[in-house]
């Protein structure tokens, strides 16, 4: 299985304003192992970045000026991403400037979902931890990932570390019978399930004696009590 893990970085929020991408940066998991096979891509916009982007990425209009444009890098990055499955925090934002960049080379380039699928770890981790803070940041404390050198959003860096999140994430459960870990299965992204046998020897039921029962009655009713005082 071959997955690519992408994120991007933007003159702004809304691609609908006319923002546009102006860093992609990916790392390759084959089997659920980083291969080295990275993809990392600054592109001139041609519009000024917002300030407020310039403050979380740190990347400046003069630093992309010599930059090539998206559809001078987009074949080899299409060739890059074909058949994998992308793995995206947050992925509506990513996708749909990527969507919008491909309009604007070629509308019938179609859009990114025509050449991979993609799995949201955004969405994924707010089923794991429904409740929680499931930004980056946050995952990454919850792992114990560290990701102490972020002082500024970077499309590689980023992805990167998204990277090591997913793989503590999705890393199977630890079987409490034998304590060793167990993997989701690569085909179907299942853990595997370990059957009881049959003819296992039946369970010794310990029954509590009666001077047991009668403290624990004792106890219900001292607890019932203090409810309606």
């Amino acid at each position: 299985m071959r997955q690519i893990v992408l994120d991007t970085e933007t003159t702004g929020l809304e691609p609908a304003d006319g923002h546009r991408i102006i860093e992609i940066g990916c790392v390759e998991l084959v089997n659920r192992k980083l291969t080295g096979n990275h993809y990392h891509q600054y592109i001139k916009p041609d519009r000024d970045i917002d300030e407020g982007a310039i403050e979380v990425h740190g990347i400046t209009n003069e630093f992309l000026e010599d930059k090539p444009r998206f559809e001078d890098i987009a074949p080899q990055f299409l060739e890059y991403i074909d058949g994998a499955e992308l793995v995206i925090h947050n992925a509506p934002f990513d996708v749909g400037f990527i969507d919008h960049e491909l309009k604007l080379w070629d509308p019938s380039k179609g859009k990114t979902t025509d050449y991979c699928s993609v799995l949201d770890t955004l969405v994924l981790a707010r089923q794991m931890h429904p409740g929680q803070r499931n930004s980056l940041d946050a995952l990454c404390k919850r792992y114990e990932i560290d990701n102490s050198h972020r002082e500024l959003h970077g499309a590689l860096l980023d992805s990167e570390i998204l990277a090591d999140v997913y793989l503590r994430m999705t890393g199977g459960q630890t079987n409490l019978t034998l304590g060793r870990q167990s993997s989701p299965s690569a085909e179907t992204g299942e853990l595997p399930v370990r059957k009881i046998g049959t003819n296992r020897p039946s369970l010794k039921v310990i029954q509590a004696s009666d001077e047991e029962l009668k403290a624990h009655n004792a106890k219900l009713k001292s607890l019932t009590n203090a409810l309606w005082e």
